[in-house]
């Protein structure tokens, strides 16, 4: 696969952009329990509320994700097919920090909406 621009000028933001992406952070944090095959993943991403992930939108994600060498992708010569997806060593270290920043944001919002509430009323009296 060829390098795109985007790739070539700016490395590390575009890996930031994918382990922290909408759908990204998600898969990241399940797949630090246990493996998942497709549908167990998306049904478990859909319990966190609002609009589940379509399957397309997975689909990128952990192909994205594979490529970053964070996911790995186990297909079983059976049939039915399966295939589960877990982290690999480099996908465990990033899923850790993730997971630890989505902790922080649970633990510091009433903080945050506090400093919402303040910014938008010294905004609405100015």
């Amino acid at each position: 696969m060829a390098v795109s621009k985007s790739e070539a000028l700016c490395p590390y933001r575009l890996i930031l952009e994918h382990v922290t992406s909408r759908w990204g952070v998600l898969v990241l944090i399940e797949l630090l329990d246990r493996p998942y095959r497709f549908s167990e993943l998306r049904r478990a991403i859909g319990a966190y509320g609002g609009r589940g992930v379509s399957e397309k939108m997975l689909t990128q994600t952990l192909q994205t994700l594979e490529r970053d060498g964070l996911v790995h992708r186990d297909a079983k010569p059976v049939i039915p097919p399966r295939v589960d997806y877990s982290l690999t060593g480099l996908g465990r270290e990033a899923a850790e920090q993730v997971r630890a920043l989505s902790q922080w944001t649970h633990d510091r919002m009433d903080d945050v909406e506090k400093a919402r509430r303040t910014y938008d009323e010294t905004r609405a009296a100015s």
